[in-house]
């Protein structure tokens, strides 16, 4: 089990990134929520990872916080939730957010999350429920800021955040509206994500 990478950051297109460790290049999917406080390439970096094995694949997931991969872990155990919708789940809704959307039993808040229907929002506030009772809530649900200050050329940005949305399970056309609906040329790839996945969550 891989629980934890060190090393620099030297490829990210989101929701992938590259990270370098004495030579080896590990490859790790994270959440848009992770995604946003990373450094810039070249700079070192510490995640969290799940390490997940499969007939067909080896995948690595990784989490700017302790707290985010063991929510990862929580959701993925629920009947019809895998890692690439848990991945989802953690870029639609903040950690903190997703904890008072299950307290408060708000199944419609989840349906706003790409590939989560009325049934399997239903499924994650009953199975949730008591797994996140004592789990403390922060009061500053903001969403973290990028680090990446570096502006790209708009169609390049714009094309990295559609990328990133249709990873995330949104529909082409949508992602392509959505991305549209925001971009502009000084707002990087993950501004018109972050913008984009507020906007549709409204």
């Amino acid at each position: 089990m891989i629980g934890r990478i060190k090393g620099v950051l030297i490829e990210k297109s989101p929701p992938d990134i590259t990270v370098d460790v004495q030579g080896i290049g590990y490859e790790l999917q994270v959440p848009m929520n992770t995604f946003y406080r990373l450094p810039d390439v070249d700079h070192p970096v510490s995640l969290y990872t799940h390490f997940v094995v499969r007939e067909d694949a080896q995948l690595l997931y990784g989490f700017y916080e302790a707290r985010e991969r063991e929510l990862f872990r929580a959701v993925i155990k629920i009947n019809g939730v895998g890692p690439k919708l848990g991945l989802s789940i953690l870029s639609g809704i903040e950690t903190n957010d997703f904890v008072r959307v299950v307290h408060n039993n708000d199944v419609a808040a989840l349906t706003k999350v790409p590939g989560i229907g009325k049934k399997t929002a239903e499924r994650l506030v009953i199975e949730m429920r008591d797994k996140l009772k004592d789990w403390p809530v922060a009061t500053d649900g903001n969403m973290p800021a990028g680090s990446d200050n570096v502006v790209l050329r708009k169609n390049h940005a714009s094309d990295e955040a559609i990328s990133a949305l249709l990873a995330l399970g949104y529909k082409p056309k949508d992602a392509e509206s959505a991305i549209k609906a925001v971009a502009s040329d000084d707002l990087t790839s993950q501004d018109m994500i972050r913008r984009a996945l507020k906007t549709m969550a409204n």
